[in-house]
């Protein structure tokens, strides 16, 4: 959301939502949930639409509850986001399941400055799914929620320098997988 009109309409909408305004709480509830469910379907690598559902519902609440406390609303877009990270975390740590390592130590071949098509998009939604956790979820605020460095930050509490980081080693392992599924092809 890189349209100026857009972001003062998002922050009138905020402010709706402030004094109490339900329509414009239902507003952004549609404006948000299609994109938080995305992202938290890749988070918490869930194929269950009820357990994604669940999760969103509790996001919904949380921003319902902590609305009127937030006083920069243009911090609106990562705190909405670290909410629905926060929330995938907890599912995560309850199914117990084990982590995967950021980096295997395999060298990855080097990108090069080939775009993607817009056909390619369903390889490369299939090629998030095999990326750990922490390396899709940068991916994923980064590039389709077009957050800043700063922003994706704050969202998964670590430096920006470490964002930086992670997101290059992501974009590298994505290339790798979708390279690799081409020499399958």
């Amino acid at each position: 959301m890189n349209n100026p009109a857009d972001r003062i309409y998002e922050r009138l909408l905020l402010l709706r939502c402030q004094a109490g305004d339900e329509t414009a709480y239902s507003e952004l509830v549609e404006r948000y949930s299609p994109r938080l469910r995305y992202f938290l379907r890749r988070l918490a690598g869930e194929a269950d639409a009820h357990a994604v559902e669940d999760i969103l519902q509790d996001v919904w609440v949380d921003v319902f509850r902590g609305l009127a406390r937030l006083v920069d609303l243009g911090a609106f877009p990562a705190w909405i986001y670290r909410i629905a990270r926060d929330r995938a975390v907890r599912r995560l740590r309850r199914r117990q399941l084990p982590q995967q390592p950021l980096d295997d130590g395999k060298q990855i071949a080097q990108p090069d400055t080939e775009e993607f098509a817009a056909e390619d998009a369903a390889r490369i939604h299939a090629a998030l799914e095999k990326l750990p956790g922490e390396q899709r979820e940068v991916l994923v605020l980064r590039f389709l929620e077009e957050m800043t460095y700063e922003d994706i930050a704050r969202v998964v509490d670590d430096p920006v320098g470490t964002i930086r980081s992670r997101l290059h080693y992501a974009k590298r392992a994505l290339r790798g997988i979708l390279e690799r599924n081409n020499e399958h092809d």
